[in-house]
């Protein structure tokens, strides 16, 4: 097993029918053949009590307003971190996290526009003041992510039943999100995946090289 000096955390975002899961997984499968000690991981839901609150986000029984639901993210994101990130962050493993705190700053804040200083207030306190040490932002068209969603068999989530407005908005807030991140590698999600793992790869791979974060 290759060895790290440190735990490393890495989160794919992008919006729905980016690619994002695919490609986390895609990652994941490729670091492992180095030999690397890979976590993979997803926000909501990976832990029991984030099962739970998954299936309340999913759920057609109530509505939920912008607020409730950032919090109810945030519960999830609170035990994720307790449970699973900080623990294996100790054991030095690279993590990969499908999506994280920056999903919320997009979906809830300029999607639902609710107070963003507040999701971010929020968002640091849950997370423990632990940031990812790198982003893979999977930047694709409107139009791309919309027929991809149309293609897909499984029940969509309430996100997918938004209008186009709301996904514009996603799209701007990744962007203002991104612009000034120094730590945030961008990729065209309109290639096959097997291209897009290919280049997210090879980054990621250069990345802890520069950074030195592979023990000898």
């Amino acid at each position: 097993m290759r060895k790290l000096k440190q735990g490393i955390l890495l989160t794919v975002e992008g919006i729905d029918g980016s690619g994002k899961s695919t490609l986390a997984n895609n990652l994941r499968d490729k670091l492992k053949k180095d030999n690397f000690d890979i976590l993979l991981t997803y926000e909501p839901g990976d832990t029991p009590l984030g099962k739970k609150i998954r299936a309340i986000l999913h759920s057609d029984d109530v509505a939920i307003s912008g607020e409730s639901e950032f919090l109810l993210f945030a519960s999830d994101r609170a035990q994720h971190f307790k449970d699973v990130i900080i623990p294996n962050l100790k054991k030095n493993k690279l993590i990969i996290s499908d999506r994280m705190a920056d999903s919320s700053a997009a979906y809830q804040g300029y999607g639902r526009q609710i107070n963003i200083e507040m999701i971010h207030t929020i968002n640091k306190w849950v997370m423990r003041d632990i940031v990812p040490d790198i982003t893979l932002y999977i930047k694709v068209p409107l139009e791309v992510a919309l027929q991809r969603l149309k293609k897909r068999k499984t029940k969509p989530t309430s996100f997918e039943k938004e209008k186009e407005a709301f996904t514009k908005r996603l799209i701007h807030g990744y962007d203002e999100i991104f612009k000034d991140r120094k730590n945030v590698i961008i990729v065209d999600g309109e290639q096959s995946a097997e291209i897009l793992a290919k280049i997210a790869y090879a980054n990621v791979k250069e990345w802890l090289k520069n950074k030195k974060f592979i023990a000898p």
